[in-house]
This record gives C-alpha cells, structure tokens and sequence, in this order.
C-alpha cells in the first residue's frame, strides 16, 4: 500500500511542478516581457485560467504527505526549515500580489509586480534548494534531527539547484507564453526561450557531472541509472524544446519542458529506493516503510483520496480544454 501512496504522492508533485511551474516563470518574467501596463495584464491574463489550479496540485501533495507519510513529512520539515519558511512566504507574497495588483484600476502597480518577480523567485530557489538537498541527503543528526546549524541547507550543491530551477522554470514560463500569449508575448518570449535552454543544459550537466566525478554527501545508495538516465533524459528534451521553438511547435515545447519540470522531483524522489530521505552524514536513513502511516490509514486514504486526485485530473484537463487557445482582444483576464 505504501508504494502505491508513494506513486500518488509523485504523481501529485510531478503535476504540479509540470503545471504550477510555468506560474512561477511566469512571473519572473511578467516585468521584462510586459513594458507597460497593457503588456503585463496580457501576460498575467495568459496565465489566468490556471493559476489557481495549478496550485490545487501542491494543496492534494502535501496532504498526502501528511497523510500518507507523516514521519517523512516531520523530517523533511524539521530538516528543511528554513527552505520551508522562505518557500512559504515567496507562494504568498507571489499568490497575493498576482490577484490583487488589479483590483483597483487607478492604483499604482509597481510595487505589486516587484512582489510578483520577487516572490516567483524566491519560491523557485526555495524549492530547488530543497530538491538540491534531498538529492545529497538533509543536514541530520544519527537521531534524524536537524543538526542545529541552518546555513547547512545552504551547500554549494544546494545552491546550484537553485540557480538551476530558476533557468529551468524561466525556460518553461516562457514556452507557457509562445502558447497561450499574443503575437506582441509570442515573439519576445521565444527568443527568451531559445536563450534560457543552454543555461538549463548546462546545469543539468555540472549537477550530473558534480555527483559522479566529485560526489556529494550521502550518495551512498544512489542508483547510478536512475541519476544519469534522468538525465540523459533531461538534456534530450531540453534539445526538443529547442527544436520545436524554431520550427514553431510551440505546443510540443510546452510539453517537452513540462517534462523537464517534473524530471527533478522525479529523480530526487527514486534515487535511494526504498530509501526516501537520509542525512549528509549517513548516519540517519528513512526507509518508504517506515516513513508511512499503518496500513490501516493508507486503506482509508485510498478509499477518499483515489477519487479526490481523479477529479483534480479531470478538472485540469477540463481548464486547459477550455482554455487552450491563446490570449485574444475579446479574452476575460483574470487579472
């Protein structure tokens, strides 16, 4: 039961990497590719339809986090504090300020997009640093503890996830805009795409390169086919992706570095299994077993959660339906 609740759990993160992660590109960008007012309704209004959806994604994961797997979900909590604090206040800040710069028409919005950028990239470092740090293991005592030093979430290794999900979402963001912009968001936000997939490339080669040749703390367990078949994988699609931007598929690139968003959680989250989480040290392992709730909850959980995570599916495909063709002069936006 635990491995079928292990398989939800990635599902629901996979999803919402692949779907709120252009959220987050987007609002970084909103500011360079929006110049004045008109621009930066157009390019918030692309992404109006599913914002709020996308972010349903994160809410269901975490609820089967807690559910599922309570001793993993106090661990990685525990252990990733600071990360989880900052990646709290960047979802609000940017949630909050993406609703309600236009709420009043005569207002000044300055301030608003300054939050939208800062909050978008502060949520995309906080959660590549946490996948950064699940990859080289959480910074642990032999009890499972955290080791009472904060700056031990801040490793070299760490913050090149960071800086690397900020090129990767970027990258996704702006394919977002090549589908569902206007010509006046198409153009620019293409050529910021051609010219955000080399960095994305070039972080997934050091960060494969920096674990097999210099190794990273708590590596011990790591399947190699895993780590380097994702990837090869990765660097493959983000090829695709260039590709299909110059032969004008942008809808293939929309799902090409849906992809590439989703491939992270994806790695992170197998490469020690049945292993879920351990410190840098390896002194502290958390085996998918262990990190589940008894058998009897997950059977309950399976009975609510299988058609909750069935209708957010359906509801997403619903959205994109409905809203599939790009913004127009006659379009609603939502903000």
């Amino acid at each position: 039961m635990e491995i079928l609740w292990s398989g939800a759990l990635g599902l629901l993160l996979t999803g919402y990497f692949a779907l709120a992660g252009y959220d987050y590109g987007v609002g970084m960008l909103a500011s360079r590719l929006g110049r004045d007012e008109a621009g930066r309704r157009r390019v918030l209004g692309a992404l109006g339809p599913f914002f709020l959806g996308n972010e349903v994604w994160l809410v269901a994961a975490v609820g089967v986090l807690f559910g599922a797997f309570p001793h993993l979900e106090g661990t990685v909590l525990a252990g990733g504090y600071l990360l989880v604090v900052t990646l709290l206040l960047g979802l609000v800040a940017f949630t909050a300020a993406v609703q309600l710069r236009s709420r009043r028409p005569d207002a000044r919005r300055g301030g608003w997009d300054a939050l939208i950028t800062g909050g978008a990239l502060v949520t995309t470092v906080s959660w590549g640093m946490l996948i950064g740090n699940l990859v080289q293991g959480f910074p642990l005592d032999a009890s499972g503890k955290p080791d009472g030093e904060l700056t031990s979430l801040l490793s070299p290794y760490a913050l090149l996830f960071g800086a690397g999900f900020v090129a990767l979402l970027a990258l996704h963001g702006a394919v977002f805009l090549t589908v569902r912009g206007d010509d006046t968001v198409r153009k620019p936000a293409r050529r910021i795409a051609l010219a955000l997939v080399p960095p994305s490339v070039l972080f997934v080669l050091i960060a494969t390169g920096w674990a097999a040749v210099a190794g990273v703390p708590g590596s011990t367990g790591v399947s190699p086919l895993i780590g380097f078949g994702g990837a090869l994988l990765a660097v493959a699609t983000l090829l695709g992706v260039r590709l299909a931007l110059r032969a004008g598929r942008f809808r293939v690139a929309l799902a090409a570095t849906m992809l590439t968003a989703a491939l992270p959680v994806l790695v992170a989250g197998s490469l020690r299994l049945p292993t879920v989480l351990v410190s840098t040290s390896e002194d502290y392992r958390l085996a998918l077993d262990t990190a589940a709730a008894p058998p009897s909850t997950l059977a309950l959980l399976t009975t609510i959660g299988g058609p909750a995570i069935l209708l957010v599916i359906v509801v997403q495909w619903l959205t994109w339906r409905a809203n599939r063709h790009p913004v127009g002069p006659r379009t609603l936006l939502h903000f």
